[in-house]
């Protein structure tokens, strides 16, 4: 029974977007263009648009931000600056060590942890094949590790962890024969070892994500710290602009689980206020607007992908501001001087966005189409009149802030982006960027990360192609937490079938939009969908369904453009559009568990969640 309820709920989902579909279909055809009296569009923002756009960011802020990550861990760390030097720990009596925790930093190198009876005689704690039982490899920093102890080592008076290298350790707790936790009062530390100790208020009872790194957290945050350090970064397979904003919840929040993530889950925030704006441009009604809003915040992607600290926030922030500037740049009136503002503004989002992750660049081909199809309809429309010489020239001075905007700004942009890389190499002060060195670097990167990419060769349990995102039959599944008791935690990144499954219909909608009404608002989403799509059927290398989170902010507007047309269309288009929002909302409320790692019995994930059994791990 189970079963046959976890099939008829997806197939329920995509009978209902078809029907939707179809039904706004018939609604437009049946209009042939005219919109009902008094439904004319209003694109000026108004008190109401203020509130909407207000307390839509208000609630998902406080949905995003709650149970984001603890904001307690380790912030003092022991530095080991070589190998074989030690800490020393002396209880004040023998007893059975039954456990060892410790918090890992940086640096990467395995342990010695050895016990001994009477301080000169040491016995190794070693894992069943001989290998260290205490290790700090790049998988392990910034979380809760438990090290493997060798069995009926008895009762232990001294404790020695030995680095293996240059290596950071944080806290270190030790649990006695009932697994209670020996408190520092109980031992005497080495001289110079307190940090190991200091802070143990913040030892969890349990990992979980919640009190450390988890996916591929293990890569930014430490890189986003070592650039705050002036070291060399770990990560460096994509450019530096991501992890830079990254570190700014570092620098505010510290080095915890809520600082790393801090930012990404702020930008995932401040992308509803930019989409809100762009959707009543496009529609010109404040419901339309809204409800396109509401979509794009309880889409499944948005909210899990945003608060992990992971660069893809950032680029798709810089994407959806890209479109938003290049927009309104579209459609303001010629004669503007704003025009010139929404073009550098434009110009200035593609820079950020290429410096966060060169999938930027793919976006900013699609400004490129668009700028093109603009200048060539308003040549085509000046062919053989008296402003045909005046549109040329108009187009000589656009090409140059072109270059302006789209390539020497951009490339600026990058350039600096690289500023926390430099001293690590010797290359310092204010005029480092003027230094040979500084340039040098940069160029090496980009050699670096061309070869890493098109060289990647690697397979992953949890990877998908393109025509699988399209479809949401293929998520990522980043955490995983099996429980005795028929419970487990699931995090997941998706789409909200809804708008995955309506948001294609919707571009397919697009499509006859263009054909039918030479629609341009329809074209300029259609344009922005693939340019962000189309690059990825050509990679060959891993890719995952993260990958199309660029591609949901068009999905959205493709649905918010034919909300907009309903509106004007038809008397009960409340009715439609409330019911597509709810049942959305609706979808987000049943999957949250496993959006948000909320713990979840094997019932429920049964019964409603694992549409496709065989793709989705929950």
């Amino acid at each position: 029974m189970l079963s046959n309820l976890t099939i008829l709920i997806p197939l329920a989902a995509a009978l209902g977007v078809l029907v939707w579909f179809c039904r706004w279909a018939a609604i437009h055809r049946a209009g042939n263009g005219t919109s009902l009296p008094g439904r004319e569009p209003d694109r000026a923002f108004s008190r109401e648009d203020r509130f909407a756009v207000g307390a839509i960011t208000g609630i998902y802020a406080l949905t995003a931000f709650l149970g984001l990550g603890s904001t307690q861990a380790p912030q003092s760390f022991l530095h080991f600056v070589k190998g074989n030097t030690y800490a020393l720990i002396e209880l004040h009596e023998s007893q059975d060590i039954s456990a060892v925790r410790y918090y890992s930093g940086l640096c990467t190198a395995d342990y010695i942890l050895q016990f001994s009876t009477d301080g000169e005689n040491w016995i190794n704690q070693c894992k069943d094949d001989g290998t260290s039982g205490m290790t700090q490899q790049y998988t392990q920093l910034f979380r809760w590790n438990d090290a493997v102890l060798s069995p009926d080592n008895g009762p232990v008076r001294y404790v020695r962890i030995i680095s293996g290298d240059e290596q950071y350790l944080g806290e270190v707790a030790l649990y006695g024969a009932d697994g209670s936790l020996i408190a520092p009062e109980d031992m005497t530390i080495a001289a110079g070892c307190e940090m190991l100790f200091d802070e143990q208020d913040v030892i969890p009872a349990v990992y979980s994500y919640q009190n450390g790194t988890y996916f591929d957290e293990i890569y930014f945050p430490r890189t986003a710290l070592e650039m705050i350090q002036g070291r060399w970064p770990y990560e460096i397979t994509h450019p530096p602009m991501g992890k830079a904003i990254l570190s700014l919840g570092i620098r505010l929040f510290g080095m915890t689980p809520f600082g790393w993530r801090f930012m990404g889950t702020l930008f995932g925030v401040m992308m509803l206020p930019l989409l809100y704006v762009l959707l009543k441009r496009m529609t010109g009604h404040t419901g339309a607007s809204a409800a396109g809003t509401v979509l794009f915040a309880f889409d499944f992607m948005h909210f899990a992908q945003t608060r992990l600290a992971t660069i893809d926030s950032y680029v798709v922030f810089f994407t959806l501001a890209m479109y938003l500037f290049m927009y309104l740049w579209l459609t303001e009136p010629e004669d503007s001087r704003k025009r010139l503002l929404w073009l550098a503004l434009s110009g200035a989002s593609f820079g950020f966005g290429a410096a966060s992750k060169w999938s930027g660049v793919y976006a900013g081909v699609g400004l490129g189409v668009l700028w093109l199809v603009y200048w060539i309809d308003r040549l085509v429309r000046a062919r053989k009149t008296p402003d045909a010489a005046a549109v040329w020239k108009s187009l000589a001075r656009n090409i140059g802030w072109c270059l302006l905007f789209f390539v020497l700004v951009p490339c600026g942009i990058y350039y600096v982006s690289y500023w926390s890389y430099a001293p690590s190499q010797g290359v310092d002060g204010p005029w480092r960027l003027f230094k040979p060195g500084y340039l040098r670097i940069v160029l090496d990167n980009q050699k670096y990360m061309w070869n890493y990419h098109s060289d990647l060769v690697a397979t992953h349990a949890y990877s998908s192609r393109w025509y699988q995102w399209i479809f949401d039959v293929r998520p990522i599944l980043y955490y995983m937490d099996n429980y005795a008791n028929g419970w487990s935690v699931r995090i997941g990144a998706f789409n909200n079938p809804l708008v995955a499954w309506g948001g294609l219909a919707a571009m397919a909608g697009m499509v006859w939009l263009i054909v039918r009404d030479q629609d341009r608002t329809a074209a300029f989403i259609l344009i922005g969908y693939l340019a962000n799509l189309l690059p990825w059927v050509l990679v060959s290398r891993l890719t995952f369904a993260y990958h199309y989170f660029p591609c949901t902010v068009f999905l959205v507007l493709a649905i918010g453009h034919i909300f907009g047309d309903l509106y004007r269309r038809d008397r009960h288009w409340e009715r439609a559009v409330g019911s597509f929002v709810a049942a959305s909302v609706a979808l987000f409320v049943v999957f949250y568990p496993v959006l948000a790692g909320q713990p979840r019995p094997e019932w429920y994930a049964r019964l409603f969640l694992r549409w496709f059994s065989d793709t989705w791990p929950f």
